[in-house]
């Protein structure tokens, strides 16, 4: 059978991922189903048959939406017109589940002011940039019993960041680091910023 661009639906040419999520026209197994859409005149539970037979005179295919609904719920559409609209829905929402960026600031346990400040400022950008800031005091060798002080880099650092980023993970320490997780505050963001990794 074929469909309005002569070509034939029921044998696609190449299928991607997304295409095998969806049983069409002769594929579908159950013996009712319920049509719906803006296009249906007359939606309701229909026979696979008939439902099959309203597709073929609109040109169109019957595409299986909601496989585990009683019955499994169809519309009929251009097929490849749908697949079009889920591929760009998914887009979307993988534009709005962006991968979160995690920046990196190091200090050491007697990180001076001016080190303190440099890489102060590449938090609050980073912070700015919407990305989070995990911060940590490395300590070399002997410098393991400086852990008071890392401790009190770090709680100036997170005073310092209130206005921009809110801690998401206290001070903690794992081997040689202590480590602090700060994400960002809605409403603090610009995007005009673009810098490295502060190590």
């Amino acid at each position: 059978m074929q469909n309005r661009h002569g070509t034939n639906r029921f044998v696609p040419q190449k299928k991607d991922e997304l295409e095998y999520q969806f049983a069409i026209n002769e594929n579908i197994t159950a013996k009712m189903v319920r049509i719906v859409g803006d296009n249906i005149s007359n939606p309701g539970i229909y026979s696979t048959y008939e439902a099959l037979k309203m597709a073929e005179a609109m040109g169109l295919d019957l595409i299986e939406i909601s496989p585990t609904a009683q019955p499994p719920v169809c519309r009929i559409l251009d097929f490849q017109k749908f697949l079009y609209q889920q591929k760009k829905k998914q887009k979307e929402l993988k534009a709005k589940t962006a991968k979160v960026i995690v920046k990196e600031i190091r200090f050491g346990p007697n990180t001076d002011d001016h080190d303190y400040n440099f890489k102060l400022k590449h938090a609050i950008n980073f912070l700015q940039e919407g990305a989070k800031v995990k911060a940590f005091v490395f300590f070399k060798g002997r410098s393991i019993v400086y852990t008071e002080q890392g401790k009190e880099i770090l709680d100036r650092f997170i005073h310092d960041l209130e206005e921009y980023g809110k801690l998401e993970m206290e001070p903690k320490l794992e081997g040689k680091r202590m480590i602090i997780m700060l994400t960002p505050i809605s409403g603090k963001r610009k995007t005009n910023v673009k810098l490295n990794n502060e190590e």
